[in-house]
């Protein structure tokens, strides 16, 4: 008997329960994974504060903190736990969310994400097409930082320790080590 894969849309996105898990559909297929824990949250509030504020101060275009909806396309929908969204792309955005790929997404590890962000989505925000991409890794207390150079990420430069300054796409971020390690 043969298998049929059943293949998600949007709209089967749309009417999952808030039932306080975190949903994805991955090329039509559901990903779901538990909400994250306190470090996880504690990490995203404090990168999420100074991101947003850095790019309000500057002018640069907008930033978004999770749950918020990237539709990368009918069949792929995603959350990063941060999107920054340049002025040039600032058309991409909806009520629904982003309505394609952002300037930046940004994924913090948790125990149940580590393989999906680090792999699946490495490759589905390289095919949409996300000029960059962070990878934050409270247990290494380091930022893996991508750039999309073609149809794939370049090998990632790793900012750790208190050299967290620079990270791309934002020449003159500074970030406070202490406050954004403090629970690791």
């Amino acid at each position: 008997m043969a298998t049929v894969k059943v293949v998600l849309t949007y709209d089967d996105y749309a009417a999952l329960p808030n039932d306080g898990l975190r949903y994805e559909l991955h090329d039509g297929e559901l990903s779901v994974t538990p909400a994250p824990g306190r470090t996880h949250q504690a990490i995203l509030i404090e990168l999420g504060a100074a991101l947003h504020a850095h790019v309000r101060e500057r002018r640069l275009g907008e930033v978004y903190v999770a749950p918020f909806d990237v539709i990368l396309s009918n069949v792929t929908v995603v959350q990063p736990d941060i999107v920054f969204v340049a002025h040039d792309r600032l058309h991409i955005l909806a009520e629904r969310g982003a309505e394609a790929g952002p300037t930046l997404a940004v994924e913090i590890l948790s125990p149940s994400t580590r393989t999906i962000d680090r792999t699946t989505k490495l490759q589905l925000y390289a095919r949409y097409r996300v000029p960059h991409y962070w990878i934050v890794d409270p247990a290494a207390r380091a930022i893996d930082v991508y750039r999309l150079a073609g149809d794939a990420y370049e090998s990632p430069r790793r900012f750790s320790g208190d050299a967290l300054s620079d990270l791309p796409p934002f020449e003159d971020l500074r970030l406070d080590s202490t406050s954004l390690w403090r629970l690791c």
